[in-house]
């Protein structure tokens, strides 16, 4: 289980010219290891987590997902990719208001094929162990900020991911829960073997993760900590 990212290019059109969003990015991420991805805004962070992603295809570059190629994928195989192999903690948790915590994951589990029983012991598990088996039943309007963030968390693991890709988990909470929710992604990539990208602009949660890296004008470099 790891993520490699090869030369990868990645340009928008602008007017008359293009606009380059990612210029010859190389990286490897290991399986149960975080990365994270800083720099400033516009640097190239969503266009990273989206190539990662296999949202964008790039205009050169090759992206592997354990040890799988994206080259020459067709859309339907990226699909079924991202659903098998790929994990996305978002910005925002953007949960469903009639479902309850555990039938959020569920509902992931359905599409990953699990049987109703195996995805519901699957989903207990991992609310307990984002520390949320109390709060199982309960639905998004009656959890806290950071409660939500997690139930988004262990969302993004039900379908026991290769590659886990967050993107900006904390920027919706003060810096006590921020320090939780990243400390909880760190042990759950150690401990479940996942290949973890974590986009994030706040330094103050950087030590402890085992790489960082910046990213300034769609080139990526190895970054000082604080």
């Amino acid at each position: 289980m790891s993520l490699h990212l090869s030369d990868v290019t990645l340009t928008y059109p602008d007017g008359d010219t293009r606009l380059t969003a990612l210029d010859g990015v190389d990286l490897d991420v290991p399986a149960g290891t975080v990365t994270a991805v800083t720099g400033p805004s516009g640097s190239g962070k969503s266009s990273l987590l989206a190539a990662a992603a296999t949202l964008i295809t790039p205009d050169r570059g090759t992206v592997v997902i354990d040890g799988t190629s994206t080259d020459g994928m067709s859309r339907a195989e990226l699909t079924a990719l991202r659903r098998q192999k790929i994990g996305i903690v978002f910005q925002q948790p953007n949960l469903i208001a009639s479902l309850t915590a555990v039938e959020q994951l569920q509902a992931i589990a359905h599409l990953g094929g699990r049987s109703p029983a195996a995805a519901r012991d699957r989903a207990t598990g991992l609310l307990a162990a984002v520390g949320l088996a109390d709060r199982a039943g309960r639905r998004p309007h009656q959890l806290s900020g950071g409660q939500r963030q997690r139930v988004n968390i262990a969302r993004a693991l039900m379908n026991d991911p290769a590659v886990l890709l967050v993107d900006e988990p904390t920027s919706a909470l003060d810096s006590e829960r921020g320090a939780a929710v990243i400390e909880l992604i760190t042990t759950l990539t150690h401990r479940g073997g996942a290949a973890t990208v974590l986009v994030t602009h706040d330094r103050a949660h950087l030590d402890g993760l085992d790489h960082v890296v910046e990213i300034v004008d769609g080139s990526l470099s190895i970054a000082g900590r604080r």
